[in-house]
């Protein structure tokens, strides 16, 4: 299946925008054990695609998402303290996947370029997400601690 030009990019600046955008509002509300939660379990659904072997790949990055956020305790809520690094982080690694596009068309099909971002991307959201839950739990269990690693 071909795209028209321009289409492919197109859709990866709405997604880096969408997520931007999220994050942004994320850092907004409380934390909860769902939201720390349903992300990864959702995103687990898109490993349905290496069913098809145009999929797969021969070989299948959390620090910078682990080292910019940190949560925080607001009166009895837990919140995500914003971080401008972070979204530096989601930015580079946009434009890492972007000009590394280029290099991996040329050694892998569409589909499999696909998959190998999809794995780095769910890597690096349950790991982020693992800690997150475990600072999530540790200031749950005590109220004294105002932030969490």
């Amino acid at each position: 299946m071909q795209l028209p030009p321009g289409t492919s990019i197109f859709i990866s600046l709405a997604g880096l925008v969408a997520v931007t955008m999220w994050r942004l509002r994320e850092v907004r509300s409380a934390v909860t054990l769902r939201k720390i939660v349903i992300p990864p379990l959702g995103m687990a659904t898109g490993f349905c695609m290496f069913l098809a072997p145009a999929f797969r790949i021969p070989w299948a990055l959390a620090w910078p998402l682990l080292l910019t956020t940190k949560l925080i305790r607001q009166g009895e809520a837990i919140m995500m303290k914003r971080s401008s690094a972070f979204l530096a982080v989601l930015f580079v690694l946009a434009a890492v996947r972007f000009l590394a596009r280029g290099y991996f068309d040329t050694i892998l099909t569409v589909q499999q370029s696909a998959g190998l971002f999809f794995i780095l991307a769910f890597g690096m959201i349950v790991h982020w997400r693992a800690r997150l839950l475990i600072d999530f739990r540790k200031l749950m269990a005590d109220p004294a601690l105002e932030s969490a690693s």
